[in-house]
């Protein structure tokens, strides 16, 4: 019996500009095991392209107008927590990119990256893996050294801290158990461990949450 290829990768391009996205969609179009399902101007429209069509992988611009990156990837996020996004800015400014990364992005690189970095990164992130460009990992790192949660990830948190489960949770922000799971990953890698106890901790010591 033949084995049958793999499905391909489906992906959605979101950027304000109509070149970047025709370029994109030419280089991702024409790679073995992908396809490009749409494109989006704005985060409305792309938050519309997901709910219909449901991709593997968002391309994400960071500054677009109506809705922003990072509003468009928290609301992805929440809603299909299966679907991941990968931040791409022409710069690496580490504020908006630390908030995208904690709205729920999995990975984040520049516009000028190589074709095949980002088409590694597609590639990593459809996976669930985290990546990150140099440049952008440098930046982040030279703005502060606590680690940055989004407020919605801290309220998560504290509700953790008060002995919530993951369905209880989900149930005060309107969200389902799993999506809470995903957030908590997210919240997890920032604070760099790997229990809900220890993230407790760790946020109460670098003063994160309140007493």
């Amino acid at each position: 019996m033949k084995k049958q290829d793999p499905k391909p990768i489906r992906v959605l391009i979101v950027d304000d500009h109509l070149v970047v996205r025709m370029g994109l969609s030419a280089l991702i179009s024409f790679e073995p095991g992908m396809s490009v399902i749409g494109e989006a101007e704005d985060g409305e429209c792309a938050l519309e392209l997901v709910r219909r069509y449901h991709p593997d992988v968002v391309v994400m611009d960071v500054m677009m107008p109506n809705m922003d990156g990072t509003k468009a990837t928290a609301r992805i996020a929440s809603e299909f927590p299966e679907t991941r996004i990968l931040v791409l800015t022409t710069f690496s400014e580490s504020k908006d990119v630390v908030e995208a990364l904690d709205a729920g992005a999995t990975g984040a690189i520049v516009k000028d990256s190589s074709q095949q970095e980002l088409i590694s990164a597609i590639r990593a992130v459809a996976e669930g893996k985290r990546v990150i460009s140099p440049e952008i990992s440098r930046t982040i790192a030279g703005v502060s050294q606590k680690p940055q949660l989004s407020d919605r990830h801290r309220l998560i948190l504290g509700y953790v801290a008060k002995g919530l489960s993951n369905p209880e949770i989900g149930k005060l922000l309107g969200i389902g158990p799993d999506c809470v799971k995903a957030h908590l990953k997210i919240i997890y890698a920032r604070l760099g461990v790997a229990t809900r106890t220890e993230a407790v901790a760790f946020a109460f010591q670098e003063n994160l949450l309140e007493r």
